[in-house]
């Protein structure tokens, strides 16, 4: 009786699938109680096994004490107040994904970033150390490579181009380090922007739950498919609001093929040219009917889009014919489609449409970058600082056209810190001197001077400080 009711009920939703969607159709709508009913286990089964938590470590140095060398404080307090502290160790804690067998795992970067030690651990308790094979600040994406000498259970990757505002997915990680947790939920959104997450500006959306500890687990499509990297969450209290931010797979693939091409950086296509976001203004003058695509805000000589006919005040409403909505779209789309690629763009110029075909190279690095860290007792003591080329530009989120010595990371507790330089900063005079290279910012650091006075660039504006 019991085989003969299984039956039916498989028989009774065959049925009904078959005769309320048409053939043609690739996706199926609930058309009845006992199909909301089906159950996403066999799907869970499947998939947990490959997602990981992702456990780093990292010394933070901590700052001396005003109360260091007091007799008083030290006598009642202990002379941990202030001397020699012992460095604090910072952890984070997040999920990770493996999509190799050989070991391979994606996770998001501020997960990991800065991390001395890195170690992750499988539902069933295994734990194993891993290494950080390369980071990329722009996705927030990260690899991590466990070597075990044994096969992992890995997710296999699905096109993100294929998801649809609707479709079911799940969402898989460690939220609040509760141990594995899914949740089921739906593609909310795509294309999403201006999250303030980092510069990469093209999201999937989802209202499955996600919260702290999720970063870099998997949002996982009903074809048992790694589609997202879970990566943020919008909420004014801490916890899952119902919005949350996957990176799209398509952009895990292009990090996936810089590791197996045996890269430790990403490197993204370069066109040569700076773009800014379609006002609604510019929208309305162009004849658009409403602000989308890219506008031409700089093309620099000698380059690919040069060479191509991209021209000032151009707008690319799309990248081989998938619509660029917003600048930051065009980010992505030319990050998936790869260097050594020649892709056609559709453009707009002067109201009238147009398509040109545009070779996808990798950046110059003319000049050299030269990396320095800067000492001695100058203001700059404690700057890491590069030579600007247009592949060092791409990397700190810049203009193709700058130039001269960026700031790339600052010390902590430096002198440099106390000045409240930033990574991002280009320093421009010292002294009058112009700094044209790494080379000449260390020898000017270097230079006894009775004062310092310097000229440095901050999202594009400039300032001028004077120090004894």
């Amino acid at each position: 009786m019991t085989i003969c009711r299984s039956f039916l009920v498989v028989f009774s939703l065959w049925t009904a699938a078959m005769t309320a969607v048409p053939a043609s159709a690739t996706k199926l709508v609930p058309q009845s109680e006992l199909q909301i009913q089906l159950s996403f286990a066999p799907l869970v089964k499947q998939m947990a096994p490959s997602v990981v938590n992702v456990y780093a470590a990292r010394q933070v140095r901590q700052r001396r004490s005003p109360f260091a060398g007091d007799p008083f404080f030290e006598r009642f307090f202990g002379r941990g107040l202030g001397g020699q502290q012992r460095p604090r160790t910072a952890r984070s804690l997040g999920s990770g994904v493996v999509i190799g067998t050989d070991g391979i795992i994606i996770t998001n970067n501020h997960v990991i970033e800065n991390a001395d030690e890195v170690k992750i651990a499988f539902a069933d308790g295994r734990e194993f150390e891993a290494t950080i094979v390369l980071v990329d600040k722009t996705s927030d994406l990260a690899v991590l490579k466990v070597d075990a000498g044994e096969e992992f259970p890995a997710i296999a990757l699905g096109d993100s181009e294929d998801l649809q505002v609707g479709d079911l997915v799940l969402a898989i990680g460690n939220p609040f380090g509760v141990g594995q947790t899914v949740t089921s939920g739906i593609v909310s959104a795509l294309a999403r922007s201006q999250m303030g997450v980092n510069d990469f500006g093209f999201f999937i959306q989802t209202d499955a739950s996600i919260n702290p500890g999720n970063s870099g687990g998997a949002l996982v499509s009903m074809e048992g498919e790694l589609i997202g990297i879970n990566t943020a969450i919008f909420s004014r209290s801490g916890g899952s609001n119902g919005i949350g931010f996957a990176v799209p797979s398509n952009m895990v693939r292009v990090v996936l093929d810089s590791v197996r091409a045996g890269s430790t950086t990403l490197l993204r296509p370069w066109v040569g040219a700076d773009f800014q976001s379609v006002t609604p203004d510019i929208a309305e003058s162009l004849g658009l009917d409403r602000p989308r695509g890219a506008l031409v805000s700089g093309v620099t000589r000698n380059s690919p889009a040069e060479r191509a006919g991209l021209q000032l005040g151009d707008i690319i409403l799309a990248l081989d014919d998938k619509p660029v909505p917003q600048v930051q779209a065009l980010g992505y789309r030319l990050a998936t489609a790869g260097i050594g690629r020649t892709v056609s763009l559709s453009i707009l110029t002067k109201g009238e449409r147009r398509k040109l075909d545009i070779a996808l190279e990798p950046a110059p690095e003319k000049p050299e970058r030269d990396v320095r860290l800067i000492d001695g007792r100058s203001p700059f003591a404690g700057l890491e600082v590069a030579n600007l080329s247009p592949r060092v530009a791409m990397e700190v989120g810049m203009g193709s056209d700058k130039r001269g010595v960026v700031v790339l990371r600052v010390q902590e507790n430096s002198t440099a810190s106390r000045m409240g330089f930033k990574p991002g900063d280009i320093v421009l005079q010292i002294n009058g001197e112009l700094v044209e290279s790494t080379k000449a910012l260390d020898a000017l650091s270097n230079t006894q001077y009775r004062g310092w006075e310097f000229v440095f660039e901050r999202g594009g504006r400039r300032f001028s400080r004077f120090v004894r």
